[in-house]
């Protein structure tokens, strides 16, 4: 006797349409509001208007995250989770990611938020040109293309010719950060080859990295006011929160809806910066951004389609 094919009931197949797209839309506003709350971080940083040192400002920020980051160990089996055996790549991910944190803290104090975090999204633009010595990969005439428009909007946002010395100096700094943070992104995906969790890639930075700025800010200390503790304590947090809000994000939903919704925090830098300190973008920045994301974006949908052919 045949028996027909098991099929599915078209009440299931609904029901999991449905419980998809409430996982898609959770994953989204996740994501959003990962963005928004890393510009409340950079409004911190900025508020601190440069009176305490740099180490010390990056030591606080990591020493306040470990609080909102230590129930990943427990919930990834305790010490055991901290176990590697790559050392020397999680130093390289922990002296890129400090590389990372001092260009963005020292832009946030020099310059308008919104440029900061534009000039970050340059990191998808270095990451292309290092992953060809570093990782051994090639990259064609349409993302290298792409590398160079990118960077033409970082020009049109610099203006060269009308940039105070100070203001181009600043950029500069903040584009060495988003040189760090593609280097960070290149150990973290050879630790992901290596075998590392996750949960190790975390915590060996958090850890690391407060110690190391610790080192560092300890020699040029200075005694916080109450409102700069809060300020220092509140990026810590404030950071961890939306890093963990960020993960959440992409373990729901799928990096090739996700990530385009990063670039939101433009969006929030610029009402944060126009509404705190009147900051408002002028035509020049206005067009390098639009570039920047544009080239950024379309590197990323390269990714994604070169991905899904692998």
């Amino acid at each position: 006797m045949d028996t027909a094919p098991p099929t599915t009931a078209p009440g299931g197949a609904a029901a999991a349409a449905a419980a998809l797209g409430r996982a898609r839309r959770r994953a989204v506003l996740l994501v959003l509001g990962a963005a928004a709350v890393f510009s409340v971080a950079g409004a911190f940083v900025k508020a601190l208007d440069g009176a305490i040192p740099l180490a010390q400002v990056v030591f606080c920020r990591n020493l306040f995250c470990l609080p909102v980051l230590l129930p990943l160990l427990w919930r990834g089996g305790g010490l055991r989770a901290l176990r590697t055996s790559r050392p020397g790549l999680h130093a390289w991910r922990t002296a890129a990611g400090l590389m990372g944190m001092c260009g963005a803290f020292y832009g946030y104090a020099t310059l308008p938020l919104a440029t900061v975090t534009a000039l970050g999204f340059t990191m998808p633009l270095f990451l292309t040109l290092l992953s060809i010595p570093l990782l051994g990969e090639r990259v064609g005439q349409r993302r290298g293309a792409a590398v160079l428009v990118g960077f033409g909007g970082v020009l049109l946002m610099a203006n060269p010719a009308g940039m105070p010395e100070g203001q181009a100096f600043a950029v500069g700094i903040v584009l060495m950060g988003a040189v760090g943070w593609a280097l960070a992104m290149i150990s973290i995906r050879r630790l992901g080859d290596a075998g590392e969790s996750g949960v190790a890639i975390v915590l060996w930075f958090a850890f690391s990295a407060a110690v190391v700025s610790g080192i560092a800010a300890a020699p040029g200390w200075l005694a916080p006011t109450a409102t700069q503790w809060l300020l220092l304590a509140g990026t810590g947090l404030v950071s961890a929160a939306a890093q963990v809000m960020m993960t959440e994000g992409y373990r729901r939903g799928e990096a090739t809806l996700l990530a385009p919704f990063e670039y939101s925090a433009i969006v929030w830098t610029t009402l944060t910066g126009a509404l705190i300190w009147a900051e408002s973008p002028d035509g020049w920045d206005l067009a390098g951004i639009l570039v920047l994301v544009g080239s950024g974006l379309y590197i990323w949908r390269r990714e994604v389609a070169l991905g899904l052919r692998r």
